[in-house]
């Protein structure tokens, strides 16, 4: 069965706000971090979610993968783009990334499509 990246989003977001409850010092200070790395600067926003979308590839990230390819569609990247990060996360990461690579195509053509 081909996994549905926006249950997966939805489940990290859940898993996500049950730490913070748990752990509230750790997670706020990572979306600060988040946040602050992920602003709008000599780098576009779209183009910060393109480079994480490579690496939560390269790293083997469902989650990553749900949440930075939702955020780069959110922020203008179309399909052509997201496949040409795909490309480069593969020539990085090497076999493993061509399967999570295609999953991560999955992934776009899922947020797209919503």
């Amino acid at each position: 069965m081909p996994k549905s990246y926006q249950e997966i989003q939805a489940d990290q977001n859940a898993l996500a706000k049950a730490y913070r409850q748990a752990a509230p010092g750790i997670l706020d200070g990572f979306m600060a971090m988040h946040k602050a790395a992920m602003r709008e600067g000599a780098v576009s926003v779209k183009h910060k979610e393109l480079m994480a979308v490579a690496i939560g590839i390269a790293a083997r990230c469902d989650g990553c993968i749900a949440a930075h390819v939702r955020a780069a569609v959110r922020h203008g990247a179309n399909r052509e783009e997201l496949i040409e990060t795909i490309d480069v996360a593969i020539m990085m990461g090497g076999g493993p990334s061509v399967i999570y690579g295609t999953q991560a195509l999955a992934a776009v053509d899922e947020f797209l499509a919503a």
